[in-house]
């Protein structure tokens, strides 16, 4: 499915599929030996979306799926996704070690750390993202028994309308310090709204407010292109997922450079980088080369 504007999506199709993906990865990693993160609300989410390639991978059972001919090795990708889950889950962390005590989580998915982070009981957690996935996410860990581990809201609206608006009418209060996470978001927005959703998030950030995001100095041309052979992989195991019809390119804005020009100070690792301080192994095959630059970015609101 291409991009339009105005488009819409469940956690079936077109961007919602991409945050099923992402917790199929988050659920086997949960699953490893010693391993990095624990998301045991991943594999009924993604099993309750029902998406037949993902449950397959759930499942272990994908006929004919050869990992020497795939573009890169699905293990990576699950590695990948685990090193970048920690890293968001530890910038929470760092958060309310800090003295925060509400956090925004952006196209906040099939995420989970409202149900499985240690949040402070005087915490408030807001949940942005299309209303079919606040709606399905919610039913869902309502019937799995699951409950927030602090405050939380759900706010239900696109980030092309206005959002900050919505936020605050949803009890956000804009003269408290806020913890943002806009994780594997940026490059699903076009290069003008990237600036613009940063813009905004600065306009309602009390001074010692944090956030994390990702860049890639690329403009995300690796990804895009490993993402077209990825495609015709994928469409043999029956998913019809092109991530390449679904982010835009075009100049971007240096994330780091212009956050540090908008009043934040910022800290910047790489994905290698980020990988090693976990102890962790970049791979060095071809087919990990689009992540091994991709930049983990962390600011403080002066």
């Amino acid at each position: 499915m291409t991009r339009s504007e105005g488009d819409s999506w469940d956690l079936a199709s077109s961007v919602g599929a991409t945050a099923t993906m992402v917790a199929t990865a988050r659920a086997l990693a949960s699953t490893q030996p010693e391993p990095l993160i624990n998301d045991p609300f991943a594999e009924p989410l993604v099993r309750a979306v029902g998406i037949d390639y993902f449950v397959r991978l759930l499942d272990g059972d994908l006929a004919g799926f050869d990992q020497e001919n795939l573009p890169v090795d699905p293990r990576q990708i699950v590695a990948n996704i685990a090193v970048r889950t920690r890293f968001f889950d530890d910038f929470f962390t760092q958060a309310v070690d800090a003295g925060l005590r509400q956090a925004v989580i952006l196209a906040a998915g099939l995420d989970t750390r409202a149900y499985r982070l240690a949040w402070p009981g005087d915490s408030v957690v807001y949940e942005i993202d299309q209303p079919k996935v606040i709606d399905f996410k919610g039913r869902t860990l309502s019937q799995l028994g699951a409950t927030p581990k602090a405050g939380h809201r759900s706010v239900a609206v696109d980030l092309r309308d206005d959002w900050p608006a919505a936020l605050q009418h949803n009890g956000f209060d804009r003269s408290q310090p806020t913890a943002w996470s806009a994780e594997g978001l940026l490059l699903y927005l076009p290069p003008h709204a990237q600036d613009r959703l940063l813009d905004e998030i600065t306009l309602i950030s009390a001074p010692g407010s944090m956030l994390a995001t990702e860049y890639h100095p690329d403009g995300g041309t690796a990804l895009i292109e490993r993402s077209k052979e990825m495609a015709g992989r994928w469409r043999d195991q029956g998913l019809d997922l092109d991530l390449s019809q679904l982010v835009y390119q075009g100049e971007r804005s240096v994330v780091p450079d212009y956050l540090a020009a908008h009043g934040w100070k910022v800290s910047t690792l790489s994905r290698a980088e980020l990988s090693a301080s976990y102890g962790v192994a970049f791979p060095d095959e071809a087919g990990a080369t689009p992540m091994r630059h991709t930049v983990a970015v962390t600011a403080v609101r002066q």
